[in-house]
């Protein structure tokens, strides 16, 4: 059941109800025209993921500065993303089963989709929906660059890969996904350059590999948040899928640039409000946001704004200050936090705040939160 919404246009920000989800629009504005005018200097497609945002609204302002569609990690996302106005996505996981497959299938009636594969009896599958929907799907053959989850080796298991889609009547190959997830949270920037120059020179062998078997890649899609500037400088990817950016988090703000400061032009601009709801012993404030609120896979959210104050650690529906006793917490403050992953952080609420100063200006919903089929 979706939740009452925190907050209303209009009201100040104290008035917000915790924890709630905020967006600072001044940050996000930032971030997508940074975004806008780095892809137009490099002359290279964009196709920012919605498994960060999970919100049409948020995709068309990204179309709107430029990209040319959206990523989807599921047939549900892209099926909200589609009934949002989404006119082109490429859902850059495996699909299987054949109710997905009828249901993505189905969604090309309308929209340009595209689907990734690993496997030739998925890729079968892929066809035979393809042909009872009287469409034509484009799929991309997705390689293991190093981030070792799904792919096949590059080389000739992805040429053996394409041909078999290239055969398909109700199929078109459209080219190669080569996603190098791990390295997109490596600290040094000189480890994340070493990794992605690898997974680079793997991807541009396949290249060359398929086109000396008459097979162009139209697409060759990867790339990330973390591994902006390299994907950029070496140029082997011709459509990039960062996501984060938009938000941005604490876990990306441990990384680091080639001079060993923060890496990236991006503002933090995804928050979780809380309330302190008890101060127990000196030293100590419990807050409103705990396990069931952030995602803490890379590690405890930060806290905003605020010095002398940490959080220790999290419990279902509490969390852990450590305050210094010359700037205590009080009843009923409010803290602002930055989350350790912003992804599945998103996937915890029902509504985005934006805020502009002191003020909401906007409420929309994360129309894709829970979307997992």
């Amino acid at each position: 059941m979706t939740q009452p919404c925190p907050a209303n246009v209009g009201d100040p920000v104290e008035q917000i109800e915790t924890p709630a989800l905020l967006v600072d629009l001044d940050a996000y504005e930032h971030n997508l025209d940074c975004m806008a005018t780095i892809i137009a200097e490099h002359n290279v497609r964009f196709r920012p993921h919605a498994k960060t945002h999970k919100s049409p609204e948020i995709a068309l302002d990204q179309i709107k500065r430029g990209a040319i569609g959206i990523c989807c990690q599921k047939v549900s996302e892209a099926e909200i993303m589609v009934q949002g106005g989404v006119p082109d996505v490429l859902v850059s996981n495996q699909i299987v089963g054949r109710a997905k497959l009828r249901r993505l299938a189905a969604l090309a009636t309308s929209v340009h989709i595209a689907v990734c594969a690993d496997d030739p009896g998925n890729i079968a599958e892929i066809n035979a929906a393809a042909a009872e929907a009287e469409v034509r799907l484009t799929v991309l053959v997705e390689i293991d660059v190093g981030a070792g989850r799904c792919g096949v080796p590059p080389g000739n298991p992805a040429l053996e890969l394409a041909q078999a889609v290239a055969s398909a009547p109700n199929l078109q190959f459209g080219g190669l996904q080569a996603y190098h997830g791990g390295a997109q949270h490596i600290r040094s920037h000189e480890a994340r350059r070493l990794a992605i120059v690898e997974a680079a020179g793997k991807t541009s062998d396949t290249i060359k590999l398929l086109a000396g078997d008459g097979l162009e890649c139209p697409m060759v899609t990867g790339g990330g948040t973390g591994s902006l500037d390299i994907d950029l400088e070496l140029g082997v990817l011709n459509e990039l899928q960062a996501g984060s950016y938009i938000f941005m988090d604490a876990d990306y703000g441990r990384n680091f640039d080639r001079d060993e400061a923060p890496f990236t032009p991006f503002r933090n601009s995804l928050f979780v409000r809380a309330s302190v709801m008890s101060t127990p012993r000196s030293g100590v404030a419990i807050i409103d946001a705990g396990l069931k609120a952030l995602a803490f896979d890379s590690g405890n959210p930060e806290i905003f704004g605020r010095c002398g104050a940490h959080y220790v650690a999290p419990s279902d529906e509490h969390g852990n200050l450590e305050v210094s006793g010359a700037n205590p917490l009080l009843l009923g403050e409010a803290v602002t936090l930055i989350p350790g992953h912003c992804d599945p952080t998103v996937n915890l609420y029902d509504w985005y705040v934006g805020v502009r100063g002191d003020v909401v200006e906007r409420v929309w919903p994360v129309a894709a939160r829970g979307a997992l089929s």
